[in-house]
Order: C-alpha cells, then structure tokens, then sequence
C-alpha cells in the first residue's frame, strides 16, 4: 500500500464528504429514514457514502471496502481493506448535537492500521500520517493541501484520577458499574468516534463501551488511537480487538492510554 497516497486521498475525501453533510446539516429539514435493524439513516449518510465510496474505489480498486451503507459490500471477507463510516453518530446529526464523524480506515492483517477522522460541524480533524504517527490538523483544511498539524499522544494517567469517556446516547448501569472500579478524576460524553480521539490526545484517559458497535463505527478511531500510542482490547480479556470478523460486529471493548491499569470484567 502507498501510505502517502491513502492518506491524501482518505484527508481529502473526509473533507469532501464533511462539506456536503454540513450542506445538509444546515438544512431546515432533511430525510430521515430507519434501516432494517431500526437504525436512522440521514440523506447526508448516503451522499457522503457516495462521495466517499466513489473516492476510494477510484484510488484503489484493488483493496476490499467495506462500507457501512452499502449492504453489499458486508458479504465481503479478508483481513486487509479499506473501512468506511460516512457519518458515524447519526443521531447526533438529527439532534444537531455536532458531535458526528467522517471515519475512514486501512485495516491490515485485521488491524486498523491507518485512518482518518474528521468531525466538522467542531471542525476537528485527526489523522495517521503515512508512516502511522496521529496527528491532528488545524487551519482552514484545504482539500488540496495539508494545513498546521500537531503529534497527539495518549497520556500517562495511573488509575489513582482519571478521566472517563463515555457515549451520550449509549449509556447503561453496566458501564457505570465498570466505571465504579476506577479512581476517576471527572468524566466527560462524546457521540461518535471522538471518544478515542479524546484518548489520542490525552483529554480523556479512559473509554469502556459495553454495548453493540460494528468494525466501521471503530476503526478510524482505533488506528488514530493506535498512532498516539493507545490500545483497544476486548472487555472480556483485554486481547487486542481485531477486524474482519464475519458479521462485522465487534464484542464488548475498552479503549485505554497504556498506562491505565484494565480492571477485570
């Protein structure tokens, strides 16, 4: 793979498809339909879907994609493509909350390897550079050209005050009783993939997610989180989370800067 060439394309693309989903963000009114597991799906999923999609089979038809919106593309099986979620937090983007994403990712040998996350209603974007460092971008995000861009890593909290990141819309009393085993300094909530974002520069320390997510709702995050120096394990016994399972559906997870000593389950 030519890592330069994937992140200038993945960069460029998240910018694309961010501008048309605040198009349509900024709307009076905008479609919302449910998908078969009940979930919502805006027209601003489907078009940054298209742009992105588009993008990416372009740059590289060779490589397996696998897209959250398109049905299709989840028959597909290996352990190295490319993974897409053109809007992950759909119900922030109805409730116009703005904590919502573009995430596109290169998993290899069932890793996410590099990756791209871009939330633009905050205009923050994080990215892996070619050589796997994350970096986040400040500046007016030309789509042709990389603005002022800053390493991120994770920081070297112990478990005596840290702080906690956690879904606004998916929290339960099984999170906050795994929360409870841990010294926690303050606790914050994000929608989307910014919860590891928070971890990749440090705001936050620790994420736990006791509850449903698929590959593509992770693994920009994950290989942003990775690139600062962060880990993402299972929940059950803290083995590295992987990718490319058959359903796409991940099991429980904790994302952690590495100086968080994981309480068992």
């Amino acid at each position: 793979m030519d890592y330069e060439k994937l992140v200038s394309v993945m960069r460029k693309l998240s910018l694309e498809a961010g501008d048309k989903i605040m198009e349509i963000y900024g709307r009076d009114d905008f479609d919302v339909k449910s998908k078969s597991d009940d979930s919502p799906v805006t027209e601003a999923d489907e078009a940054a879907d298209a742009i992105i999609s588009a993008g990416l089979r372009s740059a590289f038809p060779d490589v397996m994609l696998v897209t959250e919106e398109q049905a299709a593309t989840h028959e597909a099986r290996g352990d190295t493509f490319l993974i897409v979620d053109p809007l992950d937090g759909t119900k922030e983007f109805i409730h116009r909350r703005g904590d919502f994403t573009v995430n596109i990712a290169l998993v290899e040998k069932g890793q996410p390897t590099r990756g791209v996350v871009y939330a633009p209603a905050k205009s923050r974007m994080f990215f892996t550079l070619a050589d796997g460092q994350s970096v986040e971008e400040t500046g007016d995000f030309d789509k042709d050209q990389v603005g002022p861009t800053k390493p991120i890593s994770v920081s070297d909290a112990d478990n005596s005050a840290l702080m906690v990141v956690a879904s606004k819309s998916h929290r339960d009393q099984a999170t906050d009783d795994y929360i409870g085993k841990y010294g926690v300094r303050d606790m914050t909530s994000a929608g989307s993939s910014l919860k590891f974002c928070l971890i990749a520069t440090g705001e936050a320390d620790l994420y736990p997610r006791l509850g449903r997510t698929m590959e593509w709702d992770t693994a920009a995050g994950h290989a942003v989180l990775t690139g600062a120096g962060g880990k993402v394990v299972r929940f059950d016994d803290h083995s590295l989370l992987t990718y490319g399972k058959e359903d796409f559906a991940n099991p429980f997870f904790i994302a952690h800067a590495p100086t968080v000593a994981l309480k068992p389950a």
